[in-house]
């Protein structure tokens, strides 16, 4: 399946897009150089085709390069960061 991603800062979101309709978003909040974020979901048909792993991965990207840190309060996101060490430095020292 094809799909594309795209950051909406206003919205404070990635989105994944297929068609030009949304099917996946991962929703955070900035608080200083911190990216706190609160959910990550895709649409029930996509499910199962790593459509949330892509987002995570490209969020996480964003923040590398732009020298953040992050809060996983969503528990995707947690348990994604938690099985790929290489993320485990981008952990705001107080949810450590």
């Amino acid at each position: 399946m094809d799909y594309e991603i795209k950051h909406n800062a206003g919205e404070e979101r990635f989105e994944a897009l297929a068609n030009l309709q949304i099917i996946g978003v991962i929703n955070y909040y900035k608080e200083n150089d911190v990216l706190v974020v609160t959910h990550t979901g895709v649409e029930s048909k996509y499910e199962g085709q790593g459509i949330a792993g892509a987002l995570t991965k490209c969020l996480l990207t964003y923040i590398v390069k732009n020298n953040l840190k992050v809060t996983p309060l969503c528990s995707y996101t947690k348990a994604y960061i938690d099985r790929h060490p290489e993320y485990q430095n981008l952990l705001q020292e107080e949810y450590e």
